[in-house]
């Protein structure tokens, strides 16, 4: 799908809290001022709306899909906005009663939901030198499925922070015919430092597609501390906007025809020669 060009995107870091209502108003209020900056499609973090002391602590979030005041609030917002919003990724219930569907939603300018991905890969891992261990295979059912969803901003590939590190996720999402990849994220500061940037630019370069990269940044109440480096990439990329640390907005200019010749001119995708199955 074709579009003007350009066409600005968002991209909003938080520091998130154990506090719902007061994470929604910061968010309504980054979401606010990203709009007002000629976003037309907003990226909100991973875990936007709660980060507690324990990951099992989401699981009395869960909302059934298509209902509950987490998905109201995002639709209210797209609408009210008129914006495209992807909702970083709130707890939907899952067929396990005792796990949750780490669900990314997007919206319409109309309030419409008009798709929903669910985070594949679960970050169960023990980083290196530290205590610090995270098994969110304990509280997470895992989707399985790809999403990429035609939009003003050309076809938007979802992911969800731990994804990043699969290449061949986004392998699929190209074979289906992904521009732009949306990302939140909720990186920790270790693993945000050595890798957060390669990884985003790597994604945006080996698929010449724009992404925006929305995360968590900064110190949790949880006592946990995130990377923060929201970033805006284009297809080459170069590091439209980004912003280090702490609460705040992002903002960049998609140009889709540029993208194209881009691909046309340096045509690496066509000269693959290895396809995901």
């Amino acid at each position: 799908m074709m579009t003007e060009n350009p066409k600005r995107v968002a991209a909003v870091q938080m520091a998130t809290s154990p506090n719902v209502e007061a994470n929604l108003l910061e968010a309504e209020k980054l979401v606010a001022e990203a709009a007002e900056a000629g976003a037309g499609l907003v990226v909100l973090p991973e875990n936007f709306a709660f980060m507690g002391k324990r990951d099992a602590e989401m699981l009395d979030l869960r909302e059934r899909d298509g209902e509950g005041p987490l998905q109201r609030f995002l639709a209210q917002m797209a609408k009210r906005r008129r914006i495209w919003l992807v909702g970083g990724a709130i707890p939907l219930e899952a067929d396990q009663p005792d796990r949750m569907r780490a669900a990314c939603l997007i919206y319409d300018d109309q309030g419409r939901r008009v798709a929903r991905y669910d985070k594949i890969h679960l970050f169960d891992v023990h980083l290196p030198g530290t205590e610090e261990r995270y098994v969110e295979s304990q509280t997470i059912q895992p989707g399985n499925q790809a999403v990429v969803v035609d939009s003003p901003f050309g076809k938007l590939g979802v992911a969800v922070c731990y994804d990043l590190r699969f290449p061949e996720l986004f392998r699929k999402m190209l074979d289906q015919g992904m521009e732009m990849i949306v990302l939140p994220a909720a990186f920790t500061a270790i693993t945000g430092k050595a890798h957060w940037e390669a990884l985003v630019r790597a994604r945006a370069i080996e698929n010449l597609s724009y992404v925006v990269a929305a995360a968590q940044g900064g110190y949790h109440m949880n006592g946990r501390e995130t990377y923060g480096h929201s970033m805006i990439v284009d297809p080459w990329g170069n590091i439209l906007d980004h912003r280090p640390r702490g609460a705040g907005v992002v903002v960049g200019k998609i140009d889709q025809a540029s993208q194209h010749n881009t691909r046309s001119a340096f045509p690496s995708l066509l000269h693959r020669q290895i396809r995901c199955q």
